[in-house]
């Protein structure tokens, strides 16, 4: 197969150009592309966007623009891979963008690959207080607390959430990831997260691996 319609994907985001996209997604389905790598050719030209945003190139309108495409795409690519219903969860998350932050299609794309994977997720948006993650962990007890960050200027709140966990006795039952364009590994294990610095579908996939490794524990 012609990884060329990918690189056409990527260019009609980054382009702005819903028609187009939504044509080449089609088209690449139609080809026998995995949805996966539609979805990371999609990733690619986010991070354009995100970087042209970043030097003054987009606004904010840009930005709704491209998210309004990304998620017309997805609604063709979520069928694809989402997983069968009828069993029970694999495990339960609780996923938010910081306080200060308003972006959330890294946050989306995330929730669709554990979705896929079999999780319960509980979305609590963007623009998320210290206080209501710490509710919701007590409110939920989610095996696994994941939050994002796009802006440098938010990152700095994602300690501020571990260290509220801590103070409530929380910080122990339950694993952390923490992921953005503003995570980096390192800066996950200044702060004291478990995980991050990754993309949605790594992100995922360590989140699977942490609660399987917590039922072959408990089966021990």
């Amino acid at each position: 197969m012609s990884h060329e319609i990918l690189n056409s994907i990527k260019d009609s985001l980054v382009n702005l150009d819903l028609d187009r996209t939504i044509d080449f997604v089609k088209k690449a389905i139609e080809q026998g592309f995995k949805p996966l790598d539609i979805i990371n050719s999609m990733a690619d030209g986010m991070k354009v966007v995100g970087d042209m945003y970043e030097r003054g190139e987009y606004f904010l309108s840009e930005l709704i623009m491209v998210a309004e495409i990304f998620r017309d795409a997805m609604n063709i690519l979520e069928p694809l891979i989402t997983r069968g219903g009828g069993a029970s969860p694999v495990g339960r998350v609780v996923v938010g963008t910081i306080e200060g932050d308003l972006h959330d299609i890294g946050k989306n794309l995330f929730i669709v690959f554990l979705r896929s994977m079999g999780f319960e997720v509980i979305d609590l948006g963007i623009d998320v207080p210290v206080k209501k993650f710490v509710d919701a962990v007590k409110q939920y007890k989610p095996d696994i607390l994941a939050m994002s960050a796009l802006l440098t200027t938010t990152a700095v709140n994602l300690r501020k959430v571990i260290e509220a966990l801590e103070r409530e006795g929380l910080r122990d039952k339950v694993k952390v990831i923490v992921g953005g364009a503003a995570v980096s590994k390192e800066y996950a294990v200044e702060i004291g997260a478990d995980a991050g610095g990754v993309d949605a579908y790594e992100g995922a996939l360590i989140c699977r691996k942490w609660v399987e490794e917590k039922i072959r524990k408990e089966s021990s």
